[in-house]
């Protein structure tokens, strides 16, 4: 009974401490902007919470998706994961992120397959490792299937965000 008391116990503290490693919405103060800005893995409610939050709302309202390429991109886009690299502090991420999750959401997109991680102003973030990503500029849109990398959108769209993507998952 000892030897499994260890085991669990040992397992709990990793648990533990990989649950602390990866909370979500982390925030920390950037003296440059002035502000706190989110850092590491995020969601959506991070997104619409405090100083990105004031513009998250107004971009995903103002947004016209097109529906034609929705409808084109709701056939397929369950199919890919999708990480996307932002900075909180970041004008084109405060205006691409929310069209972004306007098109998701039109197109019925599952949540749970979309991974949102927050960098700092030299592209780092505390917590995730995300060297092998080559972030050079945010947002960067990374599109994966069946776990290898098929395109990806960096920082602003060539022409828009939904025929951006429908041209990586055609």
């Amino acid at each position: 009974m000892k030897k499994y008391g260890i085991a669990t116990f040992i397992s709990f503290i990793l648990l533990t401490s990989s649950s602390f490693a990866q909370t979500l919405n982390n925030m920390v103060y950037d003296s440059a902007v002035e502000q706190k800005v989110l850092i590491g893995y995020c969601d959506r409610t991070g997104l619409e919470a405090g100083e990105f939050g004031t513009y998250f709302l107004p971009e995903y309202e103002a947004y016209l998706v097109n529906d034609s390429l929705v409808k084109l991109l709701n056939k397929k886009i369950d199919e890919y994961k999708i990480t996307v690299v932002f900075g909180s502090w970041c004008s084109d991420s405060q205006e691409q992120l929310p069209r972004f999750y306007k098109i998701l959401d039109k197109t019925g997109y599952i949540d749970d397959r979309l991974t949102l991680i927050a960098v700092n102003r030299e592209k780092q973030t505390e917590v995730v490792d995300i060297n092998a990503l080559n972030i050079e500029r945010v947002p960067t849109f990374i599109v994966y299937k069946k776990g290898r990398e098929i395109g990806r959108i960096v920082e602003t769209p060539e022409n828009t965000l939904e025929e951006d993507l429908w041209k990586i998952i055609r």
